[in-house]
């Protein structure tokens, strides 16, 4: 995985709630078990037309916007526990989404796949979508090690995270990088256990 520190860049505003992993990534796409390609179909029956042209009412087609932070509705990720809606995300060049409410199997896997989940207050979170929608050119600062998001160096809130996820985001480990990090001192442990 890319390491992640601090990201500053603008966001596509997707205010739309209940976003589940079907619509982030369609089922019929689910064939693969390799993660290239899935970028290319994300939000697929939203951004395309049955004929396959863009849909240009959809916000992820709109020139205006662009940035690899997606701000979403409450309650993102919800529906079925399917990795491949992370994979999409992070194929699509999202590294971060900002939303109220996280289903905790989407939150995990987006984790699991170097994709930062960032939950913020509701108010917060409405306070985003104004500015990005009033102002597109706005940056949008997200510090991992502070634990913080920032609009354009004044406005910031805090947010949690699973301070083993944050190790692991922070080093660019998955699971097993996280492990081999640690192989000295379990070679150590076993020779003093042996």
């Amino acid at each position: 995985m890319e390491k992640f520190d601090t990201l500053t860049t603008t966001a596509i505003p997707l205010e739309i709630e209940n976003v589940d992993t079907d619509q982030i990534i369609p089922a019929r796409f689910l064939k693969a078990t390799d993660k290239k390609g899935f970028g290319d179909n994300v939000f697929r029956d939203w951004r395309f037309q049955k004929d396959g042209n863009p849909n240009v009412s959809f916000v992820l087609n709109d020139p205006t916007y662009s940035g690899s932070i997606l701000i979403a509705g409450t309650n993102f990720g919800c529906g079925s526990s399917r990795e491949h809606a992370a994979w999409a995300l992070v194929g699509y060049g999202f590294r971060v989404v900002v939303s109220s409410f996280f289903a905790d199997i989407f939150k995990g896997n987006a984790l699991n796949n170097g994709l930062l989940p960032v939950q913020v207050s509701e108010e917060f979170l409405q306070l985003l979508f104004d500015t990005v929608k009033t102002n597109p050119e706005t940056n949008i600062t997200i510090n991992l090690e502070a634990q913080t998001i920032i609009i354009e160096n004044e406005i910031k809130e805090s947010f949690e995270i699973d301070p083993y996820k944050k190790t692991c985001l922070l080093n660019g480990y998955d699971d097993i990088d996280y492990l081999l990090s640690k192989l000295e001192k379990i070679k150590k442990f076993e020779a003093t256990t042996a």
